[in-house]
């Protein structure tokens, strides 16, 4: 029985005695084309330049990383606790009563405080016994457990326009208003807005 050509074999020109001419001599032949690196590098390196950018924005721009020194927001805030600070929000939002703000100790500007608005301009403060009265009303401050209280008192004052009275939740270890008076906005530069260190601790900061 006669064998068929294999149908997958290469089917070309098989014309006997054909020569296929050499290249002509100074021919020029094509180089090789470069191995280039793979399409998903360079996708990634975009992607991590702008992560960086975007990252370096909001951290300038928006947010701070910065680290709680000293007990005077115990217990919402412990000593060395690591919480991030909005820098931008005030420009989008008056300042109120119930922050917790970041500002240049008005005595030392080359240090850094924070602590909880009071009383905004036009209040009238007061503390008795350790008891504080905002224009005249007893200020409920569940944030203050009895342990961190004291009994000062602080004569009465009227918050001036641009200031803001502010105090520390643990009282009897905080360096507020009631020793340097008033902040003027002008110190203010955040909002203390999220703990993130350590991580029992994660959350917003009220």
């Amino acid at each position: 029985m006669e064998r068929m050509p294999d149908s997958s074999a290469d089917q070309g020109p098989r014309a006997s005695g054909a020569v296929i001419p050499p290249p002509e001599e100074g021919a020029k032949s094509t180089p090789a084309k470069p191995a280039h690196a793979p399409a998903g590098f360079g996708v990634w390196v975009r992607d991590l330049i702008i992560s960086l950018a975007i990252s370096a924005f909001i951290i300038i721009f928006i947010y701070q990383p910065v680290k709680v020194e000293g007990v005077s927001m115990m217990p919402l805030l412990e000593d060395q606790e690591r919480i991030f600070v909005n820098k931008f929000v005030y420009r989008l939002e008056p300042i109120e009563r119930g922050d917790i703000i970041v500002f240049h100790y008005p005595r030392d500007p080359s240090k850094s405080y924070i602590k909880r608005v009071i009383g905004v301009a036009g209040d009238r403060v007061r503390i008795e016994g350790g008891q504080v009265y905002v224009n005249d009303e007893p200020l409920d401050e569940s944030y203050v457990p009895p342990a961190y209280t004291d009994a000062m008192s602080y004569a009465e004052i009227t918050v001036p326009p641009n200031y803001y009275f502010v105090l520390g939740d643990h009282r009897s270890k905080s360096s507020d208003s009631r020793e340097f008076g008033p902040v003027n906005q002008s110190y203010i530069y955040g909002k203390a807005v999220f703990g993130y260190w350590p991580m029992d601790k994660l959350g917003r900061v009220r």
